[in-house]
């Protein structure tokens, strides 16, 4: 076991613990989390509908990411899903900017490059993957499991503007020009 392959256990650990921080605080409100209703209300005025339900989907993404990242087993299935989730969480803060500070869309952005990586890393040699002989796609399997996260996030990127044109939110504009 070498340095970089504790490095890449202590990697996927963290990303997995922030993504079900993440799942938790939306649902039930855990680390000053706003909770499924209040989440729900938020997500309905970002265009994505009916609110609990894509709240739910949100943090059941998050969930089903971060298992495979801690575990390491099907690293690159995991790094797929928290790429698309990431993608779909960034889009409406994209209006503000990168940085969070201003709003932007800098920790889904993190999240979703951290997830790239690992995807060309692979899991390492502490893994599950690892341990269980699990062929290493390399490269293609890399590029596979961002093309598939990208892909992943577009319906309900389609859903979410389609919604907007119909019902403008006041989150599509910048932060400095909302009442």
């Amino acid at each position: 076991m070498s340095e970089a392959d504790i490095g890449l256990f202590a990697l996927r650990l963290f990303l997995a613990t922030l993504l079900v921080g993440h799942a938790l605080q939306k649902t039930i409100g855990w680390f000053r989390g706003m909770g499924l209703n209040k989440t729900a209300e938020v997500f309905e005025s970002w265009g994505f509908h009916p609110g609990r339900f894509q709240v739910g989907l949100a943090a059941t993404c998050e969930l089903l990411g971060a298992t495979p990242l801690a575990t390491g087993l099907l690293t690159r299935v995991g790094c797929a899903t928290v790429i698309g989730t990431m993608i779909v969480a960034a889009a409406p803060n994209t209006v503000n900017g990168l940085w969070a500070h201003l709003g932007g869309c800098e920790v889904p952005v993190t999240y979703a490059a951290i997830a790239a990586c690992l995807a060309f890393t692979g899991p390492g040699s502490i893994s599950i993957d690892n341990a269980a002989g699990l062929p290493d796609a390399g490269a293609l399997g890399a590029v596979a499991a961002i093309v598939i996260g990208v892909l992943a996030a577009v319906p309900p990127l389609l859903n979410r503007r389609r919604a907007l044109r119909i019902h403008p939110s006041r989150s599509a504009r910048p932060v400095e020009e909302r009442d």
